[in-house]
């Protein structure tokens, strides 16, 4: 594995991050903060992690490779979120599904610039989140969100925009 981390990143001493078999490349840009407990794991494909300027990794996130995971500059990634680019077959019910592998990428996850995530947050394989757009706490995001969407929920659903007078309650 590669492992190309800048100099003025702070990782803490308590941050799990394993090495790729599959020559998958970690880049951690400058002025990175990962606290502590946060696990980037090589699992599921040969994907890449990418971590952009000046972002931040929580406690508790746990990154999975799989078909690679890349995130923007100045992202925000609160406490306990995962995020997982890899799916498991699940279709073949006379074996068990540990043992079918996983199946094709939907293609990695994409965080964009200035994007903030909220605690315990589920990123899955195929997600975009684009500049700017916020997510709420406990969300599950599985395909697009748009540049400066408010976005909450399990399913998804836009409940604002930034910029945007907050609603009357």
């Amino acid at each position: 594995m590669t492992q190309i981390i800048h100099s003025s990143a702070k990782i803490s001493r308590f941050a799990d991050i394993e090495d790729s078999v599959r020559g998958s490349v970690l880049r951690i840009d400058e002025n990175v903060v990962i606290e502590s407990f946060v696990k980037i794991k090589f699992a599921g494909g040969s994907g890449d992690v990418l971590i952009g300027a000046e972002s931040y990794i929580n406690a508790g996130v746990v990154i999975y490779s799989g078909n690679g995971v890349s995130i923007g500059r100045s992202v925000l990634i609160a406490a306990n979120c995962t995020l997982a680019a890899t799916n498991h077959r699940i279709s073949d019910t006379t074996r068990f599904i540990r043992d079918q592998g996983f199946s094709p990428s939907k293609g990695g996850i994409l965080i964009e610039d200035d994007v903030w995530i909220g605690a315990n947050s589920v990123i899955l394989d195929g997600a975009v989140i684009r500049k700017g757009a916020v997510i709420g706490a406990g969300s599950c995001v599985r395909g697009e969100v748009q540049s400066n969407t408010i976005a909450a929920g399990i399913p998804l659903r836009q409940i604002g925009t930034r910029g945007s007078p907050p609603a009357a309650s």
